[in-house]
């Protein structure tokens, strides 16, 4: 099996590997990093995902696309960390279902690929010195969202910032209620201005 390597949607930057991708962020020449080449399952492999728990399909679908970095048992414990709630299948009609994607801890689709980042970079950066600081802005989900998937993570800080007024109560409470190892600030208005003093 090739290496699985990760390349910038702005194609100035050279290709790296998830773990790099992840740690990295952002390519340097502010692209967006995503897969050179997509995985498949085999047909034998997608059918014996039918009657498997959504941590045990996303571990064998993850597993495709980081195995170059983490060995399929810790990509199986993280995907049993990360989605430990109920992700119901409701019925449509008799060939179409919806998978609730809002049952997650803050209720929003961005607990999906939050809490799986939060333990994909904690897991990179158990032995690591120092800390990782992330920041992110929020009107809302986003930052509730983040926060709750960094919430205990090791070795890793998280600040959001968001507009007092612009968002929910329910998502004020998701961020600011927190604590240890994330710091929520509230910012009037929508942009920043930073001045030297």
């Amino acid at each position: 099996m090739s290496q699985m390597l990760y390349s910038s949607t702005n194609r100035k930057t050279p290709e790296v590997n998830l773990a790099e991708a992840l740690l990295q962020g952002q390519a340097p020449d502010k692209g967006l990093y995503l897969p050179v080449t997509i995985p498949s399952l085999a047909p034998g492999e997608l059918g014996a995902l039918r009657d498997k728990s959504y941590p045990e399909i996303a571990a064998a679908v993850l597993g495709k696309f980081a195995a170059d970095t983490f060995s399929a048992d810790a990509i199986e414990e993280m995907c049993r960390r990360a989605y430990n709630f109920e992700i119901p299948l409701e019925k449509v009609d008799s060939r179409r279902y919806v998978m609730r994607l809002d049952q997650g801890p803050t209720a929003s689709f961005k607990d999906f690929a939050g809490r799986m980042m939060g333990q994909m970079l904690g897991a990179l950066r158990q032995d690591s010195p120092g800390r990782l600081v992330i920041l992110t802005a929020t009107s809302g989900d986003t930052g509730s969202a983040v926060a709750n998937a960094f919430y205990k993570i090791p070795n890793i800080e998280v600040m959001v910032l968001f507009p007092p007024a612009e968002v929910s109560n329910r998502q004020r409470k998701q961020m600011t209620t927190l604590g240890e190892n994330i710091t929520v600030v509230g910012v009037r208005g929508s942009s920043m201005i930073v001045r030297r003093l």
